[in-house]
């Protein structure tokens, strides 16, 4: 059946908040799971593609769309599991991420707040994995409640089921399966705070915070200082991955770049992908349409109607001489629409 609320030729100009201009054959806005169920099976009904979107921080329109695009406005927040000092926090996919995080550092549990203004929505955060400040989305992940569209049916599926990775999970791995309905965390009134981040260790001084709140305030006033608001300069936050090396290779990019920024992992050594891509003196740059942040590499912003396409061939001019310079290949963070004409292997 026809959905009730689908939108022919709609623009999807708002829906990303890098504001590229894209049209999309039809568009739904669901606003409950059975919406949603009911838009995925007439656009497999007519066979056309499917699009999902959420609060459209994550995504790069770079040319029309020729299916249907399902915008995933569902609301509810709520807690449950509540138990001592601990409870577990759950939110529907279409609530808005940051003020999820601000509900919960309010109500004085801890385990979110340096995720603070992230933007997006919280179906869209397991997608990426989300994380600043020394936490990720993992680390106060219970599960989550899905539509499962290989199976044709509802599924919760658990941390350990997610495989969550550093900016990575099964929804990346299996981008067209599963429709995010709800997510579920669990936070703690007695949960220590992660301030080892240097600029957030910075702001405390060594002080305990006083409360959740005070850890979210601090990351908002930090993450103020260095990122543009996606409402005022239309950008996607960090556009490109920081890399993960090989020790080995870390070792050999040391030798040479004695001051190069990086963080040991368990499987590597993570560098630094805004201090590659100053270095090579793209901090500020700026043409027509698009251009590089000053105050923050990693992010590529929209001064003037940029297209997708604008984004994306500043994009690949940077990933190219960062390649060229250090031999460390940048991975886009974003995901673009359509997926061919996205940022293509180099030659």
């Amino acid at each position: 059946m026809r959905p009730r609320n689908l939108i022919e030729n709609a623009s999807l100009e708002n829906l990303s908040t890098m504001a590229t201009p894209a049209v999309a054959r039809y568009l739904v806005s669901a606003r409950d799971a059975r919406e949603a169920r009911n838009a995925l099976e007439w656009a497999s009904e007519q066979g056309l593609p499917v699009q999902l979107v959420g609060g459209g921080s994550n995504l790069i329109f770079c040319d029309d769309f020729p299916g249907l695009v399902l915008h995933m406005a569902l609301k509810g927040r709520h807690w449950a599991s509540v138990e001592g000092d601990s409870a577990t926090l759950v939110l529907a996919a279409g609530e808005n991420w940051h003020q999820a995080v601000l509900y919960a550092a309010a109500a004085g549990y801890g385990g979110l707040e340096n995720l603070a203004l992230i933007p997006g929505t919280a179906g869209a955060a397991p997608v990426q994995n989300i994380g600043a400040y020394g936490v990720e989305l993992s680390d106060t992940f219970v599960g989550l409640t899905a539509w499962d569209r290989q199976a044709g049916q509802e599924v919760s599926l658990t941390a350990a089921d997610c495989r969550f990775g550093y900016r990575d999970s099964l929804f990346k791995q299996e981008a067209d399966r599963y429709l995010i309905l709800e997510i579920r965390l669990a936070l703690s009134r007695s949960r220590p705070y992660v301030l080892g981040y240097g600029q957030l260790s910075q702001w405390f001084d060594d002080k305990e915070p006083s409360s959740p709140m005070a850890v979210a305030e601090a990351v908002m006033a930090l993450r103020r200082r260095k990122l543009p608001d996606p409402s005022q300069l239309p950008n996607t936050g960090s556009f490109f991955k920081n890399p993960v090396v090989p020790r080995a290779q870390w070792q050999a990019l040391q030798e040479q770049w004695p001051e190069m920024v990086a963080y040991p992992m368990d499987d590597g050594v993570k560098l630094a992908a805004g201090w590659l891509i100053e270095q090579c003196g793209w901090k500020g740059y700026r043409n027509r349409t698009v251009g590089v942040h000053h105050r923050q590499a990693l992010v590529l912003v929209n001064h003037s109607s940029g297209t997708g396409a604008d984004v994306l061939a500043l994009a690949r001019r940077i990933r190219d001489d960062v390649q060229d310079s250090y031999g460390v290949t940048l991975e886009v963070e974003p995901g673009v629409v359509p997926a061919d004409c996205g940022l293509a292997p180099r030659d």
